[in-house]
């Protein structure tokens, strides 16, 4: 007696079917939280095309992108990649047949990116001719990019740059070059606007970012016990002690850096409720901010400045990797 319920027939030759016997990867609906939906009420979570396209790949494909998908911090993060996956292979085939999943390029993920704007993906996942909003298709690039990254970390990118190269140079993996100054001056003004549409954690994420420069990784381990004041270097009028903050690239590898007026009013907004040693920026559901997070607010807050939409869509955190707190001075 397992305590387990009796299996009819089709679930029994269902679990027999879900591990290919030649490759010896599992189907990607035996990972937690993507169990495909195949008839009503089966206790479905997804689509059961986006799992059969995904099975559908070559072995060593499949093998790279389900542990991608393991990888992911929740079911809800799991599910996400699951659909942009999905969306990508089926542009892929229509439209660029011959590309390799595995040897994807920057602009090959620009293209991807522009018929989403343009309302060109196949199926028409907002409507047949619809576009995608400018931050669902920033999410879906950041999504992509946490798959490159993945894959080149494991060694299974085919010959090609890696996604990941050019941030050093102020690029994004997709060739976009860096913020000039007046996009600075048009995405901090975002960042107010969705302070006061009360998008706290976006926009103290965006200010921190910008303050400091921090890969995302750093700053979703910043708590209330890294906000400190320092005396007597200048901060603030009348004689106040400026505030910086202290960012962790490692056990051993802490910077402080000052705080701009506004990244420091919106952090400290965000102690009630939380631990002195509990991270400070969450997203609404709770878990850690990612780069797909981020980036998606990165856009709204483009968007919300008056970057152009299509600018807007391509931005990307890892642009803004160690660039200069003091231009804050100038902010509008």
């Amino acid at each position: 007696m397992t305590g387990l319920p009796d299996l009819g027939r089709r679930d029994r030759e269902e679990l027999r079917t879900t591990t290919d016997p030649v490759a010896g990867v599992p189907s990607i609906g035996q990972i937690a939280g993507l169990r495909p939906r195949r008839r009503p009420g089966d206790g479905g979570e997804v689509s059961h095309a986006d799992v059969d396209l995904l099975d559908a790949l070559d072995p060593s494909d499949r093998r790279t992108v389900a542990g991608w998908l393991e990888a992911g911090s929740s079911p809800g993060t799991r599910r996400v990649r699951l659909r942009v996956m999905a969306s990508f292979l089926r542009w892929l085939r229509v439209a660029e047949p011959d590309a390799d999943l595995l040897a994807v390029t920057g602009p090959q993920v620009d293209r991807y990116c522009d018929a989403a704007l343009d309302g060109r993906l196949p199926g028409g996942e907002a409507g047949p001719g619809r576009s995608l909003a400018g931050t669902t298709v920033a999410r879906k690039r950041a999504v992509l990019t946490s798959f490159y990254v993945f894959a080149w970390r494991c060694g299974a990118t085919r010959p090609g740059r890696p996604p990941a190269a050019g941030a050093a140079d102020g690029r994004a993996g997709n060739g976009a070059a860096a913020l000039t100054r007046d996009e600075r001056r048009l995405l901090r003004r975002g960042i107010e606007r969705l302070a006061g549409e009360g998008r706290a954690a976006e926009a103290a994420a965006l200010a921190l970012l910008d303050a400091t420069g921090a890969p995302v990784e750093a700053l979703a381990g910043v708590t209330a016990q890294d906000l400190r004041t320092v005396a007597g270097v200048g901060g603030g009028d009348g004689g106040e002690q400026a505030a910086v903050v202290v960012v962790r690239a490692g056990r051993d590898d802490r910077t402080a850096f000052p705080l701009p007026p506004l990244a420091c009013r919106l952090l400290r907004e965000l102690h009630p409720g939380r631990s002195g040693a509990e991270p400070l920026l969450r997203r609404d559901d709770d878990e850690p901010v990612d780069s797909a997070w981020l980036g998606a607010a990165l856009t709204s807050a483009a968007l919300a400045g008056g970057i152009p939409r299509r600018r807007a869509a391509r931005l990307d955190p890892r642009m803004m990797l160690a660039a200069p707190a003091a231009s804050w001075r100038s902010a509008v």
